[in-house]
């Protein structure tokens, strides 16, 4: 029996230590890959809603190796990786969870997770670690609005009221709600976009062309295309568009 315990002992072992270099060479790989993260977008909840968001990045130019998706779930996250996307396996509440998908480098947050008092405690979190960040959070309830808002997002937007709206303007008018839908997919028809405005165009009023002016952004602050103070657009305003793709022929 000694050899036979021998050869256990040697085969277990080197299994041992195959183990522990996978895993050391695949933890040093991602801390590299963690280190080289600047700029990114962390979606912190991975359902309908932030997989939709996720198309609609990838749709608007933005690569898969820019996209960190953070859910509590492990079959959620590995649908993650399996799309291309770098996962985060934890509560996105937990500020350890937010530092693995680096949080204090990312440039905008996306919070879609399912309960709105998980997205404004999400939401408190990412801001206390990335003061600069865009942050963009969805919420079911209206009422849940200013509580998001103050807990840090820059947008909130309600899924449910949403919905609920474009169900009542379909019912009176189906033209209207198949509109607003193409103009909420990226790439398939009319496009509703956002621009800085360019240098020749400081000064003049937005002018329509294949783009059809609808707002004018300045200081955080945005007014209709008919409102006075967009007639003369200034350095570092921005434009948001409806873009007509030009026609064949």
């Amino acid at each position: 029996m000694t050899p036979l315990r021998i050869a256990f002992l040697v085969v277990l072992v080197g299994t041992t230590l195959e183990v522990l270099t996978r895993r050391t060479r695949d933890a040093i790989l991602t801390e590299r890959w963690r280190a080289r993260l600047q700029d990114h977008t962390v979606i912190v909840g991975y359902g309908t809603k932030g997989r939709a968001a996720a198309r609609t990045l990838l749709d608007n130019g933005s690569p898969k190796e820019s996209i960190v998706v953070v859910d509590p779930d492990p079959a959620v996250v590995d649908e993650a990786a399996s799309d291309g996307f770098a996962g985060v396996l934890g509560d996105g509440t937990r500020s350890h969870v937010l530092g693995r998908a680096r949080i204090r480098t990312a440039g905008q947050v996306i919070i879609a997770t399912r309960r709105d008092d998980t997205t404004a405690l999400v939401t408190l979190t990412a801001r206390s670690l990335n003061p600069g960040a865009t942050i963009v959070a969805a919420v079911r309830e209206a009422e849940n609005d200013p509580l998001v808002r103050q807990s840090g997002a820059d947008v909130v937007i309600t899924s449910a009221e949403a919905a609920g709206r474009m169900l009542g303007v379909a019912t009176q008018s189906p033209a209207v709600s198949a509109l607003i839908q193409d103009l909420l997919t990226y790439g398939k028809g009319v496009d509703l976009r956002e621009r800085l405005v360019r240098p020749e165009e400081v000064g003049g009023p937005p002018v329509r062309g294949e783009e059809l002016p609808v707002a004018v952004v300045r200081d955080g602050h945005m007014f209709t295309y008919a409102d006075p103070r967009a007639a003369e657009l200034r350095q570092g305003d921005k434009l948001v568009v409806i873009h007509v793709p030009p026609q064949p022929g």
